[in-house]
């Protein structure tokens, strides 16, 4: 059984940082891709940032630059670093894990900038 265990959300003032932490456990043969996805309320959900095994990242538009992906191969592990976060960040995180043909999701993490 595949467990993927998210961490490191909350409230956070506009211009402050979070660090959102996943970890993949259970009987995993090789992670491809591994990453971050949002939903705000009344909106569909979209992709925050991806990075592959090989540590190549796909980075959406409205983060670049502020958002940083990193991920830990042999822990199964993907690190979200998010500085000068908006209003307009604020949405439940989810980890999306890919193992060849299996998608895998977190519970959700909220996170809330606000003032």
């Amino acid at each position: 059984q595949v467990q993927i265990v998210e961490s490191g959300g909350g409230l956070v003032q506009p211009g402050g940082s979070l660090r959102l932490s996943c970890a993949a456990r259970g009987n995993l043969f090789r992670l491809s891709v591994m990453g971050w996805y949002r939903q705000a309320p009344g909106k569909q959900r979209e992709k925050v940032a991806i990075i592959t095994s090989g540590g190549s990242t796909n980075i959406a538009d409205s983060v670049k630059g502020r958002f940083t992906i990193s991920r830990d191969n042999p822990k199964n592990t993907v690190t979200l670093q998010m500085n000068s976060l908006k209003p307009e960040d604020t949405a439940v995180y989810y980890c999306n894990v890919q193992e060849r043909a299996t998608i895998y999701w977190g519970q959700g993490t909220q996170v809330t900038v606000s003032s």
